[in-house]
């Protein structure tokens, strides 16, 4: 009997899978195995509620596993070293993964192509719809804007969309370890896993997307990006059955799973945009650490913003429209450091992906990739637009409950209890112009 090992990383799913599928097809018993990397610890990235969505989404893994006559393998270290224990207790004939696109990532690979050698396959579009440096403009290693990528994103070849296996079979007697998951966690996390991530997009209403995305206090969006980030559904298979819908709703869906891909292969190109900017523009960044820590507590004297960050403290995740405000206001009214916000919102994001975190902190600080560096969102204009009716605000700003309407956006003119603005309304982008080179 040849056995392979299907090393999941971020595709912790049965549907879709080409880690899963090639193993299976290479050897006749298969080792489904999760390491867990103390690295990511230590770097600063197993954030609480990445860490309880994480231990959802294994739990999820192995009983859809059971189904099929398998199970799934936990070990704790590093992914190279703990991946050929098991290549030795099992004598494994190949390992599978997927590629990533982070410098986390390719250092992950490097470790495993150094102690398996040709045994080592490397699976492309398996996190993304489109492998990262798939496609590529003349005489550059990357797409740096977006709207010519997006054109060569849809011509791009796709590969065929996978089915779930419907029995796998593997080895007994090996070892597996526990997650330990240590608070404390959001109370509004959402469960994670396979399972619920195929519910919610079921459940979803996709036909109404392009009209309403950006509608705050209508919460329509799909909120399948921890998932995607998990690799609990396949881009790849969310492209293919969104296309079908056909209108207007299912071509802004597609538009964003473009845009992932997108920041993917800025970061597969450049991975220190993860630390640095993508773009220098001279900036003299403020400093007031009293100033950002009324950002993150959602106390700033803005509602639109406060809202925004108490959804994120409550939910480990934040609306799009949000996540825009929240981030311009930062970098460009309060004139912080982009960095500041990008770590918090990893310290508490479930989706908090380096690629789409980063680039889009870049994007919205005007060191990024943004054709228009110096794009401002006035926060006042932006709650007026997105949530004309101040429900959003509401929800989340509840002692300003009382304040009938668009009222709400503006407490310094009717009520005296709530936080004075961190920066007058009137002063919101001066810090930026100032400080900019």
């Amino acid at each position: 009997m040849t056995v392979s090992i299907a090393l999941f990383t971020q595709d912790l799913r049965l549907h879709d899978n080409p880690v899963l599928h090639a193993a299976r097809a290479a050897a006749d018993q298969v080792v489904p195995l999760f390491v867990l990397d103390p690295a990511v610890e230590a770097a600063g990235f197993a954030a609480p509620n990445r860490q309880a969505f994480l231990a959802d989404c294994l739990c999820d893994l192995d009983a859809s596993l059971r189904r099929i006559g398998s199970r799934l393998t936990v070990r704790h270290g590093e992914p190279a070293e703990q991946t050929a224990r098991v290549a030795a207790e099992t004598d494994a004939v190949s390992v599978h993964v997927a590629a990533g696109v982070s410098a986390f990532a390719h250092r992950r690979e490097a470790r495993l192509r150094a102690v398996f050698g040709d045994r080592l396959h490397v699976h492309d579009a398996s996190l993304t719809v489109v492998p990262a440096g798939g496609i590529t403009p003349a005489g550059r290693d990357h797409y740096a804007v977006f709207t010519p990528y997006h054109r060569a994103w849809q011509q791009a070849p796709r590969r065929t969309v996978l089915a779930a296996p419907r029995r796998l079979d593997t080895p007994d007697g090996i070892g597996s370890a526990n997650l330990v998951v240590a608070g404390p966690f959001s109370p509004g996390l959402p469960r994670g896993g396979e399972t619920v991530a195929l519910k919610r997009w079921r459940a979803w209403d996709i036909d109404g997307y392009a009209e309403i995305h950006d509608d705050l206090a209508a919460d329509s969006t799909s909120r399948l990006s921890p998932y995607l980030h998990f690799g609990c559904l396949s881009p790849t298979w969310l492209a293919t059955h969104a296309v079908r819908h056909d209108g207007a709703g299912a071509q802004a869906f597609v538009r964003q799973l473009a845009w992932r891909d997108f920041h993917h292969q800025v970061l597969a190109a450049r991975p220190d945009a993860a630390r640095h900017d993508y773009r220098t523009r001279g900036d003299h960044w403020h400093h007031d650490e009293q100033e950002a820590e009324a950002w993150r507590q959602g106390r700033t004297g803005y509602p639109i913003i406060d809202a925004g960050m108490r959804q994120l403290a409550h939910e480990g995740w934040m609306h799009n429209r949000a996540r825009l405000l929240t981030a311009g206001f930062l970098t460009k009214s309060l004139y912080l450091d982009w960095r500041i916000g990008a770590a918090h919102f990893l310290s508490l994001l479930v989706d908090g992906d380096v690629a789409n975190n980063q680039l889009n902190w870049q994007w919205v600080a005007g060191t990024g990739t943004d054709t228009r560096p110096n794009r401002i969102l006035n926060p006042l204009r932006q709650a007026d637009r997105y949530d004309p009716n101040g429900d959003y605000v509401r929800r989340w700003v509840p002692e300003l409950a009382d304040l009938p309407g668009p009222a709400v956006h503006r407490p310094w003119l009717f009520d005296g209890r709530y936080p004075a603005p961190v920066v007058a309304p009137e002063e919101l982008t001066a810090r930026f112009r100032h400080g900019r080179s």
